[in-house]
């Protein structure tokens, strides 16, 4: 461990695998087993990929549970930027740094398919993430009709007053504070708002059900028990997919006959210039998936920002100060777009926090033919875990990439311009994230309210103790206390 001051200290464990708590100390003692992936044909003059596999069956997959970030900065410094591991009997290819993510996504990404079927794809089959090549591309030209500017416009006014008025509760009338452990209250403020907002789903037990169900298929992503046995996260995953499916299908032809402003509509009437429309059956798939990757991934995220805001109340104030002039010039109505881009700190902020815990830190694809990446062969069917997390913590792109530091995306500064693959929290390439832009105005519309709403302060000595799966999330829930304003 090298020495860091308090800055640093703040994000060290997403640089550094820690060795303070006992369970920290067991998996650091494990043995290595290092091992190459296959051999290069003879006379290619490519490298094998080399790394650690860990325990037999389990890989390494307890330490990235454990470490995340850490374990796989860990494996580019042992390995460099293409390193061999495996993860619950499945052999892998680690790949990180922005010059060979591009060989994945860019320069050779005819050569790699998606991968996500092996984690999600019993649950969310056939979401537009788990299509590949010409199917995704034609499935995302109808998709992009329902995140139309004017179809945005239309989300955000349901939108922000469902936010402000969960929001303006998180303390209960007539007490100036509250414990409140974030995380899972901004997942139920997530999942409620996805009903809302893409669903239209009507309050009470039917809604409560489906959110369950939606929380149920995202448990069994790194399952280790991958059979529907009863108990197991796995059995849950099956059952609520089916939920799911029930629904959307009773709701459907509903849907087709009228065209409201919810997302589920946007859906069943997208059709783009050529008349391509999507099947009841795409409908169904897509809805299932989007819901689950809107909510997951705006819930680490806005709990990234507000931790960030509790731990340095300098920026806490800019953001409040810049919320609260918005708030005043529209009168309390709801915020349009462009008054949206106009909370400049904020957007810093969130831009920083995206950075150090991308709420998917990563992609996963599926050499689909022999290839190489960065010069090390890769034989067919391998799967690849393109780390681009790794690629935003890298001091050649980033000054001081363990300090807390918004400014950093500032004009006068821009370093998530040293590279373009330098800063991808919501991918790059063909399979970058459609709803990236409602993503950033929800997450703006989150921290605008709370911060209107309240203030909080968070010891120097806390330090959010992240957990990994496929979206990183605080193991003791963040727990932060509220006081109204």
């Amino acid at each position: 461990m090298v020495s860091v001051d308090s800055a640093e200290r703040e994000n060290i464990g997403l640089l550094e695998i820690p060795d303070r708590h006992p369970i920290d100390r067991i998996l650091r003692l494990l043995p290595s087993r290092e091992l190459s992936l296959a051999s290069p044909p003879e006379g290619s003059g490519q490298l094998p990929v080399r790394g650690d596999v860990g325990l037999p069956y389990l890989g390494r997959a307890l330490q990235y549970l454990r470490w995340g970030t850490a374990e796989m900065m860990d494996r580019y410094h042992r390995y460099g930027p293409v390193s061999y591991n495996k993860a619950l009997g499945v052999e892998r290819v680690l790949v990180a740094g922005p010059e060979a993510v591009d060989e994945v996504i860019g320069k050779r990404r005819n050569d790699f398919g998606q991968g996500w079927d092996y984690f999600i794809g019993p649950f969310f089959h056939r979401g537009l993430l788990l299509l590949e090549f010409d199917e995704h591309m034609y499935h995302r030209r109808i998709m992009q009709q329902a995140f139309t500017r004017d179809r945005l416009v239309s989300y955000l006014t349901q939108l922000g007053p469902a936010v402000e008025k969960a929001i303006s509760g998180w303390v209960p009338a007539g007490v100036d504070s509250a414990r409140v452990e974030l995380y899972p209250t901004v997942k139920d403020l997530a999942l409620e708002t996805a009903s809302e907002v893409f669903m239209a789903a009507d309050p009470g037990p039917e809604r409560k059900r489906l959110g369950d169900a939606f929380i149920d298929c995202t448990h069994a992503a790194l399952s280790v028990v991958r059979q529907p046995l009863p108990g197991t996260a796995w059995r849950a995953a099956v059952r609520g997919r089916k939920v799911l499916e029930s629904y959307f299908e009773r709701m459907l032809p509903e849907k087709r006959r009228s065209d409201t402003p919810d997302f589920f509509s946007a859906l069943c009437h997208a059709r783009t210039e050529d008349g391509e429309q999507f099947s009841d059956a795409d409908v169904v798939n897509h809805m299932i998936f989007l819901i689950m990757a809107a909510h997951d991934t705006t819930t680490t995220t806005a709990t990234a920002v507000a931790y960030y805001l509790g731990h340095h109340p300098e920026w806490q104030e800019r953001v409040r100060a810049e919320a609260l002039a918005l708030h005043a010039k529209t009168n309390g109505a709801p915020p349009t777009i462009a008054d949206l881009d106009e909370l400049h700190d904020l957007e810093l902020v969130i831009k920083e926090s995206l950075r150090l815990v991308p709420p998917v830190p990563g992609l996963v694809r599926r050499a689909v033919r022999d290839t190489e990446i960065a010069g090390h062969f890769v034989p067919a069917g391998t799967h690849i875990d393109v780390a681009y997390g790794i690629n935003h913590l890298l001091p050649e792109y980033w000054s001081n990439p363990a300090v807390f530091d918004p400014e950093r995306f500032a004009e006068h500064r821009r370093e998530d311009k040293s590279h373009r693959l330098a800063w991808m929290p919501f991918g790059a390439g063909a399979h970058k994230c459609i709803g990236m832009h409602f993503g950033m105005l929800e997450v703006k519309v989150a921290i605008a309210a709370m911060v209107r709403e309240y203030e909080w302060r968070i010891p120097e000595s806390y330090l959010m103790p992240w957990g990994f799966n496929t979206i990183p999330f605080p193991r003791d829930g963040a727990p932060m206390q509220l006081r109204r304003r």
